[in-house]
């Protein structure tokens, strides 16, 4: 996987909490630099540490899924962007408070990253130093699009929210494919 297909993904894995952050700078009085940046670093620690946690439970069973991988990457990645996709098109609104409580934040990170516990199953076969640099980009990416959601959300609203998991959804198909048709040689890749 290139440094472009982890910015990708990381993009897409970010849409979840970048709307929850929308929706959060949208029940504040008042989005401050600080509260973005609380936000951003929950949503960008929890979005980095989930797919490492995942990498390392399937690392443990290496030897049964190296041969499978790339189907395991085709379906995790499907799954939860179609689920993504749904989640674009459903008419339930969100209920999100302002509170930045340790409770309630660590709530909504946990939600908004189990699908970057499953994605982290597409690391497979990537060495340990390019998971490291892959799962900092992720946080990174995380951060600046939820403390920016959080600032969005503020003066836009909702607006944007379910464009945004439609797209991250539709990015994660992309990469669950691309990974799939590069393992398998199919069109010199």
């Amino acid at each position: 996987m290139s440094y472009f297909d982890v910015a990708a993904l990381a993009f897409a894995l970010s849409m979840d909490a970048f709307a929850v952050s929308v929706c959060k700078g949208l029940a504040m009085e008042k989005a401050t630099l600080g509260k973005s940046a609380i936000v951003g670093c929950w949503f960008g620690v929890f979005q980095a540490v989930m797919p490492l946690i995942g990498y390392f439970l399937v690392f443990l069973f290496t030897d049964l899924v190296m041969n499978i991988d790339h189907y395991i990457a085709l379906v995790m990645l499907c799954l939860i962007g179609a689920n993504m996709i749904r989640e674009s098109f459903s008419k339930d609104e969100e209920n999100v408070s302002a509170s930045l409580s340790f409770t309630v934040m660590l709530t909504m990170a946990l939600a908004t990253s189990i699908d970057a516990l499953a994605a982290g199953v597409t690391f497979i076969g990537m060495p340990v130093p390019q998971t490291v640099v892959a799962v900092m980009l992720i946080g990174i990416i995380t951060f600046l699009l939820s403390a920016i959601g959080v600032r969005i959300g503020s003066v836009f609203g909702t607006r944007f929210k379910s464009k945004a998991e439609f797209v991250g959804g539709l990015v994660l198909i992309f990469l669950g494919v691309k990974i799939f048709v590069e393992h398998m040689g199919f069109f010199g890749a």
